[in-house]
């Protein structure tokens, strides 16, 4: 399957089957990229393609499942621009901003997460506060 599954998925052309194999194919690549920017970038794809397979139990892993796509596309962005974390925190406002309320409630079942000593943590941490509200 092509890294287009997601968004082939969102529009409802495929079912969520296919997605494993892209879920895993991107956090491969993570760990086999040499670049801090691409590795983070291609966990926000393993995150977000395997976000269907969600499940009710209210874990800290099903809570990272939920936000990782964003955490991960922040701290992308960040190292990117060079570890500019008000790049990061700007897409951690924008998808604030643009969370449906349905994400707000899966949210709200799983674990608060503390800020942690990362800057992922941190990011996580924001994240996962302000969609409580």
């Amino acid at each position: 399957m092509r890294p287009e599954g997601v968004r082939s998925y969102a529009r409802g052309e495929i079912l969520r089957g296919p997605l494993r194999s892209v879920a895993y194919a991107a956090l491969a690549a993570a760990r086999d990229v040499g670049d801090p920017a691409a590795t983070a970038a291609a966990r926000a794809a393993g995150y977000a393609a395997a976000t269907p397979y969600i499940h009710p139990l209210a874990t800290p892993h099903q809570a990272k499942h939920a936000l990782g796509p964003v955490m991960y596309v922040a701290r992308a962005r960040e190292i990117a621009a060079g570890d500019d974390t008000g790049i990061g925190d700007e897409e951690i406002r924008w998808a604030i901003e643009h969370a449906p309320a349905a994400v707000r409630g899966i949210v709200r079942r799983m674990p608060v997460f503390s800020p942690g000593r990362s800057r992922l943590d941190a990011l996580r941490h924001q994240l996962d506060a302000a969609l409580r509200r």
